[in-house]
C-alpha cells in the first residue's frame, strides 16, 4: 500500500476520518470488517419456492445493492461509529439488521425478496441487475420494513430535486397542511391531533441512490475527481457499479484506485440460531479490501447518501453546491429546489431500456447478454454532459 491517503466514507463526531496508510492501519481494517459483506450464497430455499437454490453467477448487483442498503441500516440503527468485533456478543439491533437480509423470503431484503421484486421492473429470476434496477427494487423493498421507517429515494434523469425529497421525508408537512383546512370547519385542529407518531416524526431517514453514466463504453476521466469528492463526504454511503464481468461495492479510494468488497465469493447460506443469533463470521470480510484502478470502472453506477436527519441532508445539499463551484471535474449530478417543467415523471419512465441502437455499449456479466442500463435517451445518443452536479 502506498502513502497515498485512503478515504473511506466513516462519520465520527460530526466529522470525516481520514486514514493515513501504515499510521493507523488497524483502524482502515476493522472499519471495513465492520461494513456487511454479501456475497453469492448457495443452497438456500428455493426462490419462489422453485425457483434457483443459489444466486452464483448472476446476482453479484443484488448482493451489492445489499451492501449499500446494509451500510445505511448500520448507520440508522448502530452509528457511523459502531465496530464490529469477532465473537463478541452483538447488540440486539445488529442482529436485527443481518436477520432482514438472511436468504429465506420473509426477510425484508433478502435476495428471494430483491429477486422477485425485481420481476416487476422486467427482469426475471436470475438475470443479471443494473444499478438502476436494484435501486428502485429497494425502494419498493423498504416500505415494508416499519422498523427502519427509511426512506429510500431514487433520483432519476441525473437530478436531485430538493422539495420533492423533503416531502417524502416530512409528510406530516401535507398532512398538516389538510389538517389546517379541517380545523377551519370543525373550530379546531382535529386531523393534526389525531396524527399517529410515524406521520409526525419531523424526518424519516433517507437514502439517497442517484443512478449516473459517466460515459458511453469506460467512464469519462473527467468525472474522476467529482466522483472521488463523493466518497470523501460525511453523508456518503459508497458506490454501486462494476466492471465487465464483475459488480463491485465501492467504499473509498487511494489513489487512482477504488476500494471495494466483492460479492464474487460462494459461500453456503446461513441459518439462524433457534435463540435468534446469526453466526455471523461470514457476512464480514476479514481480510484487506480489493483495489482496481478508476478507469476500470463501468460508467453505469449508483451512487449512495444517508441523512438521518434533516440538518444532515441540508448539509448534504451545502456540500455538493460547494462542489459545484470547483474545477477539475465534470458535475455528475444536478441540485435543484423544484422539478424542472422539463422532467418527466418517475412512473412514466421505462425502466428497461431498449439498447437496438447502442451496440457499442454491451457488456457481458457473469456470462450473461446484460448491460449497465441507460438512464435516458440522451445519454444513450451519446450527450454525456451532465449539466451541474
Amino acid at each position: 500500500m502506498n502513502e497515498a491517503t485512503i478515504h473511506f466514507t466513516l462519520w465520527m463526531c460530526q466529522m470525516l476520518v481520514i486514514y493515513a496508510p501504515f499510521v493507523e492501519k488497524d483502524d482502515i481494517l476493522s472499519d471495513v470488517t465492520s461494513r456487511l459483506w454479501f456475497t453469492y450464497r448457495k443452497n438456500f430455499p428455493p426462490i419462489g419456492g422453485t425457483g434457483p437454490t443459489s444466486d452464483t453467477g448472476w446476482g453479484c448487483m443484488l448482493r451489492c445493492g445489499q451492501m449499500i442498503l446494509g451500510e445505511a441500516l448500520v448507520c440508522r440503527h448502530l452509528g457511523r461509529d459502531w465496530r464490529w468485533a469477532k465473537d463478541h456478543k452483538q447488540r440486539e439491533e445488529y442482529i436485527s439488521i443481518l436477520n432482514a437480509f438472511i436468504d429465506k423470503k420473509d426477510s425484508y431484503y433478502s435476495i428471494h425478496q430483491i429477486a422477485q421484486m425485481g420481476v416487476g421492473e422486467g427482469k426475471p429470476i436470475g438475470q443479471w441487475y443494473g444499478p438502476n434496477t436494484v435501486a428502485q427494487v429497494l425502494k419498493k423493498l423498504a416500505v415494508f420494513d416499519t422498523w427502519s421507517r427509511l426512506v429510500v429515494h431514487v433520483a432519476m434523469d441525473n437530478t436531485v430535486v430538493i422539495e420533492e425529497i423533503k416531502r417524502l421525508c416530512m409528510p406530516w408537512l401535507d398532512v398538516a397542511g389538510e389538517a389546517e383546512v379541517v380545523g377551519e370547519l370543525n373550530g379546531c385542529l382535529e386531523g393534526a391531533c389525531a396524527l399517529a407518531e410515524e406521520e409526525t416524526a419531523l424526518w424519516k431517514p433517507l437514502v439517497l441512490l442517484i443512478p449516473l453514466r459517466l460515459g458511453l463504453s469506460d467512464i469519462n476521466e473527467a468525472y474522476i475527481e467529482t466522483l472521488k469528492q463523493c466518497f470523501m463526504l460525511p453523508q456518503s454511503l459508497g458506490v454501486i457499479g462494476g466492471k465487465p464481468n464483475s459488480a463491485h461495492y465501492f467504499i473509498g479510494y487511494v489513489g487512482e484506485e477504488l476500494i471495494y468488497l466483492d460479492p464474487h465469493t460462494t459461500q453456503p447460506a446461513v441459518e439462524p440460531c433457534e435463540d435468534g443469533q446469526v453466526p455471523d463470521e461470514t457476512y464480514h470480510c476479514q481480510h484487506p479490501p480489493c483495489r482496481m484502478h478508476i478507469c476500470e470502472l463501468d460508467p453505469s453506477i449508483a451512487a449512495g447518501f444517508f441523512c438521518k436527519t434533516e440538518d444532515e441532508f441540508d448539509d448534504w445539499c451545502m456540500r455538493i453546491r460547494r462542489l459545484s463551484c470547483k474545477r477539475g471535474g465534470l458535475p455528475m449530478f444536478e441540485l435543484v429546489d423544484s422539478q424542472p417543467s422539463h422532467m418527466v415523471s418517475v412512473d412514466a419512465l421505462n425502466l428497461t431500456p431498449d439498447f437496438s441502437d447502442s451496440d457499442r455499449l454491451e457488456r457481458f456479466f457473469d456470462s450473461e447478454d446484460e448491460e449497465f442500463e441507460i438512464l435516458s435517451l440522451r445519454e444513450a445518443r451519446g450527450e454525456e454532459h451532465l449539466e451541474t452536479f
